[in-house]
């Protein structure tokens, strides 16, 4: 028997991360035990608080005390609001994360549950994924973590993260078929009508560029680009025109942003691209003009390379056009 304990971090949860795990495992086992097996798992909500009122109150959490769970197989961190507070607020339980990992339990985080995860140490070195709005925070607390903002969920050294608000339902689903089987976790993706194959959050990206930097050259660099999307870029020539060299606009580029020049001029066309494909006035050979790409096969392969769609695909699923009645 499997021991599973969803923590209850102090602060501001999603609730839904929390029944919803606690359903999709139970169901999980209940159908595990009708294919005429042993009970696998046994779901456990636990925290330092006696109780935690969410959603202004008209929610309460009532966990078990954590301190009398001496040991569990898998432990999952819920979606939390990350706020400046958070950490602090939860070192304990930080704490005694560690403690269960280094004792050899499992941990799961899902969504901003990762800054949890992330303050034990436990990521350093390591992959994880977190919602993509929270990415530059992620990487300004965290530097040492490779952080993953495409993927979906990520898996090592029995360790799991997954992406944003209700994609942790794929995480769930995907911890069923490595405690269960494949089998058991088809089922449970039916019954919840989950898509079981999802497996990136870049589709659901939006591209936030990070001008709080305090860097007024890659400032000017930026507006320049973004207002010049159409027009073929020589970075030698604009780091020319700033006074710099080449090597270090590059340095500071990365520093400020995150992104090489060239992955952000990619990024904001790809952006731009996007907002227009989803208006639907527009064929995607005249959005690629307009966004500065003359070769449609480098546009299509640069816009699935960052959202995870073809274009044609992408305007598919975002535009849909209304119907008067």
């Amino acid at each position: 028997m499997k021991l599973v304990t969803i923590v209850v971090p102090e602060g501001e949860i999603n609730l839904s991360s929390i029944t919803g795990s606690f359903e999709i495992l139970t169901r999980a086992n209940d159908i595990w035990q009708k294919m005429g097996n042993k009970p696998m798992m046994e779901v456990r909500i636990a925290g330092f608080v006696p109780e935690l009122k969410v959603d202004d109150g008209f929610f309460s959490i009532k966990p078990i005390n954590i301190n009398d769970i001496e040991k569990t197989d898998l432990l999952i961190i819920p979606s939390v609001s990350y706020d400046i507070d958070l950490l602090e607020n939860n070192a304990s339980l930080i704490a005694w994360i560690k403690e269960q990992y280094m004792g050899g339990t499992e941990v799961a985080s899902m969504c901003s549950g990762a800054f949890l995860l992330a303050a034990t140490d436990l990521l350093d070195g390591k992959s994880c994924c977190t919602h993509w709005n929270l990415a530059p925070d992620f990487r300004r607390l965290f530097p040492n973590i490779n952080l993953q903002i495409d993927k979906l969920i990520t898996a090592e050294r029995g360790i799991y993260t997954n992406g944003g608000g209700y994609s942790f339902l794929n995480l769930i689903l995907f911890l069923v078929g490595e405690y269960f089987n494949r089998e058991v976790a088809i089922i449970c993706s039916k019954i919840f009508q989950i898509d079981i194959e999802r497996s990136s959050q870049s589709p659901f990206h939006i591209f936030r560029t990070q001008k709080n930097h305090g860097d007024e050259l890659i400032s000017k660099a930026q507006s320049y680009i973004e207002e010049n999307l159409s027009e073929k870029i020589s970075f030698e020539e604009l780091a020319s025109k700033l006074a710099i060299s080449r090597r270090n606009f590059d340095r500071r580029f990365i520093k400020a942003v995150g992104n090489t020049p060239v992955e952000y001029l990619q990024r904001v066309k790809v952006e731009v691209a996007k907002s227009t494909l989803e208006k639907g006035n527009k064929t995607v050979y005249e959005v690629m003009n307009e966004v500065g790409y003359s070769d449609d096969k480098a546009f299509r392969g640069v816009f699935k390379k960052i959202t995870g769609l073809s274009p044609l695909d992408y305007k598919a699923r975002y535009f849909k056009e209304s119907v008067l009645v």
